[in-house]
């Protein structure tokens, strides 16, 4: 099947600063991609190339099987929804939505079928005559969104456009709009440098720094499997550590931690040839106990500091000079800690959980 989007090797320069350099990326029909990343890294440029706000140093870009390369925004069967939402502040909420439909020479009868269901699809209705001024943020998103979604365009791309909303209500609005997506069945290409957001909403994510693709997956992939450290350290929380490669046993390998302590890994996430390693573990993998009697190969450590945030705390970990870790528990009970500032325990680091993110 024919992609509904295919980016061939584009590259956009600014001077001599390339924000995005030769990407080439495949977006399905129906697919909620996610372009992540932080700010400068690319994603919202490459955001302007499919949409035609900019055009391409070298590469091309195809839209529904065609070369759009050098059409202008309105010759491609796209629609945009900005940060800003770029309402008409003098129109009211029925008039911002069918402006699209006026621009179309869309018959009135059928404009006002598309724009009562769409306003319904958006929870909408009896706000019609409302301007943007006398609504809530979360309405104005709405809005925006109904506006561009109304002429039908074959694919949406949004540029950040909860990052004006609260934390409560961005968070609410994350899961409509994705059931929004799902109900449309059509292609939405966003924007964030919020991760969680992105874990969130998306079927595949493209995590982009310095214009380029550092990992393109699914969310579960992208969180558990990190491929590079970047992708590790920016997607959630990881600790990136650095090991030296010690002895293979069969379908296991000892690695040797700052500090001189030994784990073992699946010895086929570690490339034959590496002599050392960039590993990453998620701060809930590591498994914590006060027994350190027998700690089992597990590493000693030193409870340095806790931070409460409510259903879990974070623990940051000193183990020798040289390695320090974070781990996440949860809070069982509201009436004490499991744990203390200066407790001692043994940090289990399963082998399952230990992903290559590097080697040398």
């Amino acid at each position: 099947m024919n992609p509904m989007i295919d980016v061939r090797t584009v590259t956009k320069r600014f001077g001599s600063f390339a924000a995005v350099d030769e990407v080439s990326l495949q977006i399905r029909a129906g697919e909620f991609l996610t372009l992540l990343g932080p700010s400068g890294c690319g994603k919202t440029t490459l955001l302007r190339l499919i949409s035609g706000f900019e055009e391409p140093d070298a590469g091309a870009i195809w839209i529904a099987g065609e070369d759009v390369t050098g059409r202008p925004p309105y010759r491609r069967n796209v629609n945009q929804v900005f940060q800003s939402y770029a309402l008409f502040p003098h129109l009211t909420v029925r008039e911002n939505i069918a402006f699209g439909l006026r621009m179309q020479k869309v018959p009135a009868v059928e404009a006002g079928r598309r724009i009562d269901e769409v306003m319904e699809l958006v929870a909408l209705t009896g706000f019609e005559q409302r301007r943007p001024a006398e609504l809530s943020g979360g309405q104005r998103q709405r809005v925006a969104l109904a506006r561009a979604i109304v002429p039908r365009p074959a694919v949406l791309l949004l540029d950040e456009p909860l990052s004006a909303l609260d934390a409560k209500l961005r968070k609410s609005m994350q899961l409509e709009l994705k059931q929004l997506q799902r109900r449309l069945g059509m292609t939405f290409v966003f924007v964030t440098h919020d991760q969680e957001e992105a874990l969130t909403m998306s079927d595949r994510i493209a995590v982009f720094d310095r214009g380029r693709i550092e990992q393109l997956g699914t969310a579960a992939d992208i969180y558990h499997r990190p491929q590079t450290a970047f992708v590790a350290d920016f997607v959630g929380e990881a600790n990136v550590l650095r090991a030296t490669v010690s002895a293979r046993q069969g379908e296991r390998i000892d690695l040797i931690l700052p500090g001189g302590f030994v784990v073992s890994a699946n010895a086929g996430i570690v490339p034959p040839q590496a002599r050392k390693v960039t590993l990453s573990i998620r701060p809930e993998k590591i498994c914590l106990t006060a027994d350190r009697t027998d700690t089992g190969g597990a590493v000693p450590a030193r409870v340095e500091e806790i931070v409460f945030q409510g259903a879990t705390s974070r623990l940051v970990l000193v183990a020798g000079a040289d390695l320090r870790l974070v781990a996440l528990v949860a809070n069982e009970s509201s009436l004490r800690s499991a744990l203390a500032v200066g407790d001692s325990v043994a940090c289990a680091l399963h082998p399952e959980d230990l992903v290559v993110v590097g080697w040398e």
